[in-house]
This record gives structure tokens, C-alpha cells and sequence, in this order.
């Protein structure tokens, strides 16, 4: 079986949190060219992690789909529409 996508995440927007629907995620700070050494995160048993690089909080949320952010636009590997 095939390991599921681990997505990316940015934060552009530089808000302090971030909702997503994946509790395994990578962070990458912001859109390259200004983005930070893109980090591995594992939020385990908990609902909530935070980037050791730039301090966004990731916070767990199951009623988002697949990419989906709260705020909108933070997934920076998502499939694009056809």
C-alpha cells in the first residue's frame, strides 16, 4: 500500500494559526523564494503542532477536506482544478 500524500503548507498570509484537515504535514514558511527549510510535523495523539522555524500553530480540524485550509490558500501542494 502506498503512504498517503503528506501535504505542504505555507503561510503567506502570516496568520497565526492554521486549520488543516491532515495531521501529518509539512511546513515550509512561505512561498519559495522566502520560504524555511521545509520541516516534517506529526501531530500524534494531539489536535495541534506547532513549526519550530516560524511558529505557526497547526491546528486539526476534521470537517476540512483534502487541501483544504482555514484560512483558504495555505496548501501549497494542492491538485490543481480542470
Amino acid at each position: 500500500m502506498a503512504d498517503p500524500i503528506v501535504p505542504y503548507y505555507i503561510n503567506d498570509v502570516g496568520s497565526e494559526n492554521i486549520r488543516v484537515a491532515s495531521k501529518k504535514l509539512k511546513c515550509m514558511g512561505a512561498s519559495p523564494p522566502l520560504d524555511h527549510p521545509h520541516v516534517f510535523l506529526d501531530m500524534g495523539a494531539e489536535n495541534q503542532v506547532i513549526c519550530p522555524y516560524c511558529s505557526t500553530l497547526y491546528v486539526y480540524d476534521n470537517t476540512l477536506g483534502d487541501f483544504e485550509t482555514n484560512p483558504a490558500g495555505c496548501a501549497f501542494n494542492a491538485p490543481q482544478k480542470a
